[in-house]
């Protein structure tokens, strides 16, 4: 597996002046259809591994060595850089070293960690963040537990939503002085927002669960952003199709007449079988 070439290939992103949408991706065969779409990035997102993996809700049930080995078996599929959601680190700055060690062994290009308070304490239904020392802190570990100085590391916060957006840029200066590759925001809804922000932040930005306001590329290139994120419908486009195919059997549809199967050709491609079948010839006689 080849980190160097595809970290590089998102560092250029994040150095460049365009702004890309990053496929989002959950397994091998996501990954290999992002790539050979021409996606420049893959996502790997905190609440698609939680789903992918467990079956479960996005709410911090899932273990760093679960999200690591799912995000490595992504990224030995082929050349795709990998962005991931490292979430909160899985734990205080000490986890969010160990965080930044495996992820970056599972071959990852970009990672981010946030400052909010997570999982959820007892008896609150809102969002809490850290002090922004405790975020500092955890910027701090995860940049001193990198070994690879080509891969991006970003802080995130969803403050401006919830807090308003001086806090945001507040969280995010810091972060930065901390020495963060960027800076990723959740929640802006507004161009006005992210104006505010870009006016301040000369750092390279990434979006997640923006508004309608904040989804021309064109636009957001403008403002410093590099990767903006469309959500995660592959992963629930999957899982309706699957039910579909599943229900269709179940009543009865013969398997010959199922709508929206993949053809052998596409999953010839997508397992890359010339390539099992040339090593086959090559080392099986």
């Amino acid at each position: 597996m080849n980190c160097d070439s595809r970290r590089q290939k998102l560092r250029a992103v994040f150095a460049g002046d365009s702004c890309i949408h990053p496929g989002s991706v959950y397994d091998p065969i996501s990954a290999r259809v992002a790539e050979d779409l021409g996606f420049e990035a893959g996502m790997f997102a905190g609440s698609v591994a939680s789903l992918t993996v467990l079956g479960a809700p996005d709410l911090i049930v899932l273990t760093l060595s679960e999200f690591a080995d799912q995000a490595h078996r992504i990224c030995r599929a082929g050349e795709l850089p990998l962005i991931v959601d490292a979430d909160h680190g899985y734990g205080n700055a000490l986890n969010v070293r160990r965080t930044v060690e495996e992820l970056e062994t599972a071959g990852v290009a970009c990672l981010t960690i946030e400052d909010t308070l997570l999982p959820t304490r007892f008896g609150r239904t809102s969002a809490e963040f850290l002090e922004v020392d405790e975020g500092v802190g955890k910027m701090k570990a995860a940049l001193d537990a990198r070994q690879d100085a080509q891969m991006i590391l970003l802080g995130r916060t969803s403050a401006v939503g919830p807090n308003g957006v001086d806090d945001g840029i507040r969280r995010a200066a810091a972060y930065l002085d901390a020495g963060v590759d960027g800076i990723m925001f959740v929640g802006i809804k507004t161009r006005a927002e992210l104006e505010q922000i870009a006016r301040i932040i000369d750092a390279p930005i990434m979006l997640g669960g923006s508004g309608a306001e904040l989804q021309d590329p064109a636009y957001l290139q403008e403002l410093g952003v590099r990767v903006s994120l469309q959500g995660h419908q592959p992963f629930m486009a999957a899982v309706q199709a699957m039910h579909d195919c599943l229900q269709a059997l179940r009543g009865g549809t013969p398997p010959a007449q199922l709508q929206g199967v993949a053809s052998t050709e596409l999953m010839q491609q997508l397992s890359r079988d010339a390539n099992y079948r040339a090593w086959q010839d090559d080392y099986l006689g």
